[in-house]
Formats: C-alpha cells, structure tokens, sequence
C-alpha cells in the first residue's frame, strides 16, 4: 500500500466530515482528552467518512479501540510505545506508524519494522509543548538514510510553503495540523495541500 504524500492530522470526526471529501486520502485522528466512549464514536463516525472516500484512517494512540473497531492503522508516539502491545496490534492486522525526535527514538522505531516513521517538530509547533526543539529539514535527510525504504513522514510545523523543502530534503509524505485548522478558510487550505503534494 503506498501512502498519499499529504497527511493531515485532525482531532474530531467533526473535522473529517468537513473536509476528507475535498480528496484527502491519508488522515490521522488525534482525539484528546475524551471518555472511551466519546473517542470510540469519534472513530466510528471517521471510519465510515473514510470508508466513503477511500481515504486511509490512522487512530492515534488508541490501539485497544482501533483493533476492537477494526481499523487498519495505527500511529503510535514514542510514551505510547512504552505501554502499548505492539505484540497484539501485529496480530491483529494494524498497520503502524511511530513518532521519532532522536536516533535512540530511531532505533526503538525501526526495530518495530513499522509502516512510516515520523520525524519532528521540523519547524517550531505551536501544538504542544515539546521537548524537543525544532529538527531543520536537514535532519530529514539523515533520517531518509538510516531509514532505507520504510516511508518519510515530516511533522511540525509544515505549511503548503514548506512542503517542498521536506520532500527535497527527504520526506516522503508531509503532516499538517494547525495550517489547516487555524486558517481562515480550511477548505481552501486543503485545496492548495493536495495541489502542491500530488
């Protein structure tokens, strides 16, 4: 399965509705800070819009619901990982994608063989506070030969401006998040994401 170029990460279905009929075809589901059943209805609903649009979901550290759900994908950060089965999720089927920030993160990643590994924040985030300050795009190509064939994916940070310089510098597939959601015209955005990534 090759993965779309353009990833955004949204943190409802609410978001999803609105905009993965515009043609994003790869879409992360970050929900936060919700009850079980909250997040599970979140997954529900975001399945049955990507089902619809043949459009890849990943579930963001919820694997438990992701396999009870019968998802396909799963993206794990680097705390998720200390406490997640990755036993299980191979078992049950799930693709995996993994969050990196150093070369010790690398290795830990690249032992699960997983789907894409992540590398950021690229750029300084206004997300969340990290503790990791921002990579350069530089990093990127150092990641790109230490990770052979496994795909690319450049966080934090990124813009429709800034795309090109990841995909120059080695990434494979750009993730967006506030570029998108804090624009004045998010439909628009998604518009000029998909027209400078494919």
């Amino acid at each position: 399965m090759s993965l779309d170029r353009f990833y955004p990460i949204f943190d409802s279905a609410d978001w999803l509705e609105r905009l993965v009929p515009l043609g994003i075809k790869l879409v992360q589901l970050r929900v936060k800070d919700l009850s079980v059943d909250e997040t599970r209805a979140h997954i529900r609903r975001s399945k049955q819009i990507c089902e619809q649009h043949d459009c890849t979901l990943v579930i963001n550290d919820f694997w438990r619901l992701a396999i009870e759900e019968d998802c396909t994908f799963v993206h794990l950060g680097q705390e998720d990982l200390d406490t997640a089965d990755t036993g299980a999720i191979n078992r049950a089927g799930l693709k995996l994608g993994v969050s990196t920030h150093d070369k010790a993160e690398l290795a830990r990643a690249i032992e699960l063989n997983p789907d894409y590994i992540a590398l950021g924040p690229i750029y300084p985030t206004i997300l969340k506070k990290m503790k990791w300050h921002s990579q350069g795009v530089e990093k990127l190509g150092k990641w790109r030969n230490l990770i052979g064939n496994t795909p690319l994916v450049a966080i934090g940070g990124m813009s429709v401006d800034r795309a090109a310089g990841a995909f120059n510098a080695g990434a494979d597939i750009v993730s967006a998040v506030t570029d998108i959601t804090l624009h004045d015209d998010p439909e628009t955005r998604v518009q000029e994401w998909i027209a400078a990534t494919r």
